[in-house]
């Protein structure tokens, strides 16, 4: 059983974990950190020094190897200037606006809302320095009814007043809203379309990652429709549409067909994946890598209905620079291929 618990006015984050029945010896500090997402080591090893990571109830060093079925709690300083949110004044790239929501195109490598680790320049950050009064989802989220990850770029939209918010979380909630992905993962696929499904939840050996349970024994239904777009020899653009909106769904339903996302990190898409053995063509997937150092995703398409006047909402964005640029370079690399 793994939980955690935050409590900003007694100062701490709790965690327990419990390793599970195959985990191989582990530093505790290097078993926590594949727990707790943005805790860094310096701070792992200091609630160490202080005595705050008890394993099967008894105090240890960060040195510890964590056994199967060992008990591991630790207790972390809760960072002081978590709370309460402050209005920044950040460039927000608005491609819509009015009275209830703004559409905003997010950027790859900035977060949706402050958390551990990112407490300041994030989306919602910005956005209170934009707009006064932004309602607040059932998360303590001002202005928030879905999110992207961080190095996602793409379309977003906000809810301004307590209707629009109210509205559209039912609309997400009810799967009525259009999001179309853009993605470049590897390898070539077999079919030009089709449908990923299987449950998304959290990983049992890593926290940090989702994984996909086909059974079912764990995670949430999540149901992905793809069609592929353009095929580049050893990598494929494809156009994602979700059903679900799962955390890292793209990601993990891509990694579990066999097709991870190009440079993602997290999911194993950073490596060189499919192609040849030759140095040059080492180089070249280099040099993607460099011009895009992120996973290839973008949230190109969002369509809902206006929660004040009920009219069909349709927007699109171009894909970004670094993602236009890779392609641009896979495709050229194919066309010398085929000479």
């Amino acid at each position: 059983m793994n939980s955690n618990e935050f409590n900003p006015e007694q100062g701490f984050e709790h965690y327990k974990f419990t390793a599970n029945e195959g985990q191989e010896a582990l530093r505790v500090d290097k078993f926590l950190m594949n727990f707790i997402e943005n805790a860094t080591r310096n701070r792992i090893q200091q609630a160490a020094k202080e005595g705050h990571i008890l394993v099967n109830d008894t105090a240890v060093k960060s040195s510890y190897k964590v056994k199967a079925n060992d008990v591991v709690r630790v207790v972390l300083s809760y960072p002081p200037h978590e709370s309460p949110i402050l209005a920044e004044d950040i460039p927000l790239n608005i491609v819509f606006e009015d009275e209830s929501v703004i559409i905003i195109n997010k950027p790859a490598g900035m977060v949706v809302h402050p958390g551990h680790g990112n407490y300041t320049g994030t989306l919602v950050n910005g956005l209170m320095h934009h707009i006064k009064n932004l309602p607040v989802n059932s998360n303590e989220r001002p202005g928030l009814v879905h999110r992207i990850d961080k190095d996602t770029s793409g379309l977003l939209v906000v809810a301004k007043t307590e209707l629009a918010m109210n509205k559209l979380a039912k609309q997400f909630f009810n799967r009525t809203t259009e999001r179309f992905y853009y993605a470049l993962v590897w390898g070539n696929m077999e079919q030009d379309s089709g449908t990923i499904e299987g449950n998304i939840g959290r990983n049992l050996k890593n926290r940090l990652q989702q994984d996909v349970f086909p059974d079912g024994t764990h995670g949430k239904h999540a149901v992905t429709h793809y069609k592929v777009l353009e095929r580049f020899l050893y990598v494929s653009l494809v156009q994602c549409k979700l059903d679900t909106g799962r955390t890292h769904q793209i990601r993990a339903h891509f990694k579990y067909i066999g097709h991870p996302l190009f440079n993602d990190e997290r999911y194993g898409g950073d490596k060189i994946l499919k192609g040849t053995t030759f140095t040059k063509y080492k180089q070249f997937i280099q040099n993607c890598f460099k011009i895009i150092p992120r996973q290839a995703l973008h949230a190109k398409t969002l369509g809902f209905i206006h929660p004040k006047t009920g009219k069909k909402m349709h927007f699109e964005t171009e894909l970004p620079d670094d993602f236009k640029n890779v392609i641009e370079k896979w495709r050229a690399y194919t066309q010398n291929q085929s000479l």
